[in-house]
């Protein structure tokens, strides 16, 4: 189930998407109060826009933006609208999504080709493994795609391993969509009740909400600890309720596929001019065939690098490696620039480590500092030196690390009502 605009030659899907891009701009400029001010206050000529190239005369769509003004961003009346979701609000206040019906059929239209994409067809049934509920578009999205691929789906919701496996025992699924780390859980309970994973039936898991691979599509410390206790595939799928998209690996697992039938993708340096082809910048996108609230060069604050070789599985489509990280959690170290996934790399490299905070702040220098925070059954002198010594071989820097009381801890990381847990806190102004 390929689309067969994602097969088409390179200049075959720039000239699709210029065309999809000029009827965005039409739509916008009858239908949104937000960029009509946009438009008219920078004396743009929509007329002047015909290549992807020219969208570098529209200003960028920040976060920021889409918080102070979100109903200007509305372009549809009150009673189309279907239904309302809101983002996770990780870096800021959470924004609220109106969607339309076309909106929820293009929503299962998106994960439909994401689910094909990672080789789910009508056989398949799926296990999922998150919310449906709390203004959550990700679980209702998969819900929409499944159903629409044909495939057959368990709503089982987060956590409760015991639950999932009385699921898994019940109803054979195949693939599992779910947070990896959670996956840790899984196999912790399935080995301590003797549940034999090889005969569950599971064949894969679609990885959300957390990295699996390195920059170079290896298998990063999380990944390597699922696969050396149950093998079985893992894809990964890059995703936010802003872009109503997803980026998914196909077999060949080496980046998350553009559907440019959905979305126009670019990547910026910190002057909002295009990188040079390979390097990191940040994603900026415009979404395509979004009724209610569509977005245009929105500024996702998503550190990520393209790569734009065909791929074996057919596609021609351009594919984002792993998120590097977030915008504005770049820490600048001891003279080392990091971003917060490599350390949740480090820090799951430790079976001892049963949950952990990453604090960031300013000195009284104004420089940036790191608390570590760490949780562990067995607090030992010897495992924080091990700890230590891994950050320095592996960062060639060491932030401060302590450990903390499990229970504290985790009033830390599930603040009320958070979706999901908050491992970093950026205390900086």
């Amino acid at each position: 189930m390929i689309p067969e605009i994602e097969k088409a030659t390179k200049d075959e899907i720039q000239q699709f998407q210029e065309q999809e891009l000029k009827k965005l701009l039409g739509y916008l400029s009858e239908n949104s109060t937000y960029y009509q001010g946009v438009f008219n206050d920078n004396g743009i000529n929509l007329n002047s826009i015909s290549k992807l190239e020219d969208l570098t005369k529209i200003p960028v769509t920040t976060k920021e933006q889409l918080q102070q003004f979100n109903d200007d961003f509305i372009c549809v009346s009150k009673e189309k609208i279907i239904d309302y979701v809101t983002t996770s609000g990780t870096l800021g206040e959470p924004v609220t999504f109106a969607l339309t019906d076309k909106d929820l059929d293009r929503l299962a239209y998106n994960e439909a080709i994401s689910f094909a994409c990672a080789g789910v067809t009508s056989k398949d049934t799926m296990q999922l493994m998150t919310t449906m509920d709390r203004r959550f578009m990700a679980g209702l999205a998969y819900f929409l795609g499944a159903r629409k691929l044909g495939a057959g789906i368990i709503r089982v919701g987060s956590g409760i391993p015991e639950l999932q496996w009385d699921s898994i025992k019940k109803f054979k699924p195949t693939y599992l969509i779910c947070v990896p780390s959670f996956l840790l859980k899984l196999i912790e309970f399935a080995q301590l009740h003797n549940i034999n994973m090889e005969t569950s039936g599971v064949k894969a898991a679609i990885c959300i909400g957390e990295p699996i691979k390195n920059e170079d599509f290896s298998l990063n410390v999380l990944a390597s600890k699922i696969k050396a206790s149950w093998e079985i595939a893992l894809y990964s799928t890059y995703a936010s309720t802003e872009m109503s998209t997803a980026f998914n690996e196909c077999e060949h697992e080496i980046g998350g596929h553009h559907h440019p039938e959905l979305i126009i993708a670019e990547i910026l340096d910190e002057n909002d001019n295009l990188v040079k082809k390979g390097e990191v910048g940040e994603l900026v996108i415009t979404t395509l065939g979004v009724e209610a609230m569509p977005l245009l060069r929105f500024k996702t604050g998503d550190m990520v690098r393209a790569h734009t070789e065909a791929c074996n599985c057919g596609r021609n489509t351009m594919r984002l490696g792993p998120v590097v990280g977030r915008k504005k959690q770049m820490i600048k170290y001891k003279g080392t620039t990091l971003y917060p996934p490599a350390m949740y790399n480090i820090l799951n490299h430790f079976s001892e480590v049963h949950s952990f905070v990453i604090e960031i702040f300013h000195n009284e220098l104004g420089t940036d500092e790191i608390l570590i925070k760490i949780a562990t059954e067995a607090p030992t002198d010897s495992l924080l030196t091990e700890i230590k010594d891994h950050f320095r071989a592996k960062l060639r820097v060491l932030p401060k690390v302590e450990f903390h009381d499990k229970k504290e801890l985790n009033a830390i990381r599930f603040p009320k009502m958070s979706r999901k847990p908050v491992e970093i806190i950026d205390r900086r102004e």
